[in-house]
């Protein structure tokens, strides 16, 4: 019987959090630029959408903001699900590929999940990433 801590395990032979967290940085930086790129080019509309979609997952933090104390880092029980929806960069990848390969072509939609991914990869990058049930920052 081994006594090794599979997690632990896991965490010693894995990418490195600096690397990790850099890789999400670029990334960030990529999407920023597209969502940039295609305000200027497509004008305030499409600028607008970039911008309201890179604060709209945020807006999760309200939700059960009034349903009691919670304690430091918690976010309300109520809030977990809607915060964990818009903090999983498959969804933007996920529309950004049904946007490329369908016949919609409506540049604001496309700024705005650049903006979208653009918010997710910062967040991974600053250290913020899916909440548990309780509400806590995972890992």
């Amino acid at each position: 019987m081994s006594s090794v801590n599979p997690t632990a395990a896991r965490a010693r032979i894995g990418v490195p959090a600096v690397v990790r967290r850099g890789a999400w940085l670029a990334n960030g930086l990529f999407w920023t630029a597209f969502a940039v790129l295609e305000g200027v080019n497509h004008g305030w509309l499409a600028a607008a959408f970039a911008f309201g979609f890179f604060l709209a997952p945020d807006f999760a933090l309200f939700i059960g903001h009034r349903d009691g104390r919670t304690e430091p880092g918690q976010l309300p029980r109520r809030a977990v699900p809607f915060y964990n929806a818009g903090h999983r960069a498959l969804v933007p990848v996920a529309l950004i590929v049904a946007y490329t390969v369908t016949p919609v072509d409506w540049p604001p939609l496309f700024a705005g999940f650049c903006g979208w991914l653009a918010h997710i990869s910062y967040d991974r990058a600053l250290g913020y990433g899916l909440r548990s049930k309780e509400g806590f920052q995972r890992g």
